[in-house]
């Protein structure tokens, strides 16, 4: 395809897009041990006053039940550990008895006390600051709450190398400047407050043509709103996928849906049933279904090119699900997903254990189930995507209308003191939410496949796109408790983290209240702990790294892009950017799961292990690419426990299949390799997984 010429007159900007931040200390490489140096590590410098003291300032995320702690609006949370040499005698600069750390804003309010530190390795915090400055300074006292002492140390956050001086700040774009149709494609809209994307970027679209859902017929039915199917063992069912009709945010949509249902039915299953599904594909698309975290026979997986050929318009297939594990689990296309699942095919399967089943989930409260979705619509209705391959391939597919259940808001009703049970899955192409609800704390009782070893009260909740929580909040006041996404956008243009925050529903409390029961006694026995330790301190059998390769992008996108480079968050919240984001496609892009020891990429890694051997796999996401981002991994068919993040101990053990690795840190699992067959693992970003971030182990 011919692409016309581009020129960038923005001058300051074009500098920064051919830039790249400073190295860092050579120290850092050292002391962040797994973590990328250049994300979680600030060199500090002295001062006149101690030219021989050095040291580093190490960001270690802070410890949690979920893939990042954050605080309630989104911001990161990180331990600082210092390691200090060269320092004096305080007693030497004058009236002082000890040395102190602060971390401040560039604007030098608030400064944060982090404690008294020394010559060696001092652990601190947690902080939540964004851009930020950490300090040492001699003091009278250890107690000290405020800086009075002269500066002794100090070194600047990785996020200051973004937005460096000279930097001209671009007015935000409104809707209509960069929204309009090209060639059949409708541009996404701009971030209503983020910097203007660089000018001439809009003479530019994706390598492939648009696609939307064909549409024949006068009349679509109405999308319905899910049902439960109780299912017994040994009971059939069919389901089919086929177009339905829509309304989001003012336009008449066409969209996928599994017996005319958003999200699609809901199946209760009984632990250690098998039911029969005859899946019946009435979409435009070759589709499957794979039955999401279920460890169950490899022939009914639901991935084609791998156990099964793809079901071809009008076509069917009959799967076997065998449900061996109690949990949360969910089913969803495995044929471009990036089309089908964002469209609205996906759903929920609950398998009980017998216990559960005798009390209809629990005794003195409700469950709610919701799907977290979002969908990206433009002036004229839906983004088309891309026929021959997925469009957002660098970064992902970012919504601008958040659903849940596929809806644009969320309703819930409950008495006082009644014990609420939220059953989250996130179905997201690309998104992470960080849920809360308002005005009440939540205790996180259950993760992708099991409960929690040690069940904790959270003030929200980190969910990459596939994952799954189970959250319990009791609430005794009479009142209407919004259910909230907060999170932080970042401007590349000039640095700013823009805070966004989106009212997704309302739990309303009303009525006569209830008598809460005896609260559940938690097992003081924890196997997960103890199959943890059986390999603590065990070198990775694998190591597997999460990279980038990208082919003939435009050289003025390139050059663009190199904005995101200058500073990587370990996780991409939203979009502010999208239509640098929309350029990108699988043509162009290749995402890589790489075998670090045999140099092995995708589908070449012949990688086969042994039934029921424990495996240590070791995941370290790349920073060092032209988009980094958090990647959100799925293995098929096991299931494991993740034992450290960026080489520190996991306390919150859980049996997972999906867990989000951060930018440039890394994350190591025990499988559980019980199940014998080939299955993919992935990242669970719909684009990256069309643009080739997928592997294949082989349990013999």
């Amino acid at each position: 395809m011919d692409r016309p010429a581009l020129s960038l007159p923005t001058l300051p900007l074009l500098l920064i897009a051919l830039g790249y931040p400073p190295a860092q200390d050579s120290l850092c490489t050292a002391d962040t041990r797994d973590a990328d140096p250049s994300i979680y590590c600030l060199p500090l410098f002295s001062t006149a006053k101690a030219p021989l003291a050095s040291g580093t300032a190490v960001l270690q995320l802070q410890g949690g039940p979920f893939g990042l702690a954050v605080t309630r609006d989104g911001r990161v949370l990180s331990r600082v550990v210092l390691t200090l040499s060269g320092l004096p005698d305080p007693a030497s600069l004058g009236p002082y008895a000890s040395f102190v750390a602060w971390a401040t804003t560039p604007d030098l309010d608030p400064v944060i006390p982090l404690g008294a530190v020394g010559n060696g390795r001092t652990v601190t915090g947690p902080i939540a600051l964004e851009r930020f400055i950490i300090m040492v300074s001699a003091e009278r006292s250890a107690r000290v709450r405020a800086r009075h002492g002269p500066l002794i140390l100090r070194g600047s956050s990785p996020s200051q190398f973004m937005a460096p001086h000279g930097v001209t700040t671009l007015p935000p774009a409104g809707l209509a400047e960069h929204e309009h149709s090209v060639s059949g494609w409708t541009m996404p809209p701009m971030h209503p407050t983020a910097s203007r994307m660089p000018f001439g970027l809009e003479r530019f679209r994706p390598d492939v043509t648009p696609f939307l859902p064909a549409h024949s017929r006068g009349t679509l039915p109405d999308a319905l709103p899910s049902r439960t199917y109780h299912l017994s063992d040994g009971d059939t069912i069919t389901l089919t996928a086929g177009q339905v009709g829509r309304t989001l945010r003012g336009h008449a949509l066409v969209m996928y849906a599994y017996d005319g249902q958003i999200p699609g039915p809901r199946l209760e299953i009984p632990q250690g049933a098998t039911v029969t599904v005859r899946f019946r594909n009435l979409t435009d698309l070759p589709g499957s279904i794979h039955w999401h975290g279920i460890r169950l026979a490899n022939s009914d997986d639901g991935v084609p090119g791998l156990t099964q050929p793809a079901v071809p318009p009008g076509g069917e297939f009959v799967y076997r699900v065998h449900a061996p594990d109690a949990g949360l689990f969910w089913y969803h296309p495995h044929n471009r997903e990036d089309v089908a699942q964002d469209l609205g095919l996906a759903g929920n399967i609950m398998v009980r254990a017998p216990a559960e089943r005798r009390t209809s989930g629990q005794a003195d409260g409700r469950e709610a189930f919701l799907m977290l979705d979002d969908i990206l619509i433009g002036e004229g209705g839906l983004v088309p995507y891309g026929r021959e391959a997925a469009t957002h391939a660098l970064m992902g597919r970012f919504g601008n209308t958040l659903l849940v259940n596929g809806a644009e808001r969320w309703r819930f009703e409950a008495r006082p003191g009644e014990r609420v049970r939220l059953h989250l899955t996130n179905a997201a192409g690309a998104r992470t939410f960080n849920l809360s609800l308002e005005g009440a704390r939540l205790r996180v009782i259950a993760g992708d496949a099991g409960p929690f070893a040690a069940p904790r009260t959270v003030e929200s909740v980190v969910i990459a796109p596939a994952e799954r929580y189970v959250v319990e909040a009791r609430l005794t006041r009479v009142g209407t408790y919004a259910l909230v996404n907060r999170v932080r956008g970042i401007d590349r243009v000039t640095g700013r983290f823009i805070p966004e925050v989106d009212t997704l529903g309302v739990l309303k409390v009303s009525g006569k209240p209830v008598r809460a029961a005896t609260a559940e006694r938690g097992s003081t026995s924890n196997p997960l702990l103890a199959l943890a330790r059986s390999v603590a301190g065990r070198a990775p059998d694998r190591i597997l790294e999460l990279t980038l390769r990208t082919g003939t992008l435009p050289f003025a996108l390139i050059q663009a892009l190199r904005l995101d480079t200058a500073y990587v968050h370990p996780v991409e919240w939203t979009s502010t950017m999208p239509m640098m984001d929309w350029l990108s496609t699988g043509r162009e892009v290749t995402w890589i799961i790489r075998d670090s020891l045999t140099g092995a990429e995708g589908m070449a890694l012949d990688w086969r292990v042994p039934r029921d051997k424990p495996l240590v796999v070791r995941l370290v996401n790349d920073k060092h690419v032209l988009h980094p981002m958090g990647h959100p991994i799925h293995l098929h068919g096991q299931r494991f426990l993740v034992l450290a993040r960026n080489g520190e101990p996991n306390e919150d053990l859980v049996w997972k299949d999906t867990v989000l690795v951060p930018a440039g840190g890394t994350v190591d699992l025990l499988v559980d390799t019980s199940n014998p067959g080939r299955w993919m693992l992935h990242c669970h970003i719909a684009e990256h997984l069309e643009s080739g971030m997928h592997t294949v182990i082989t349990v013999e």
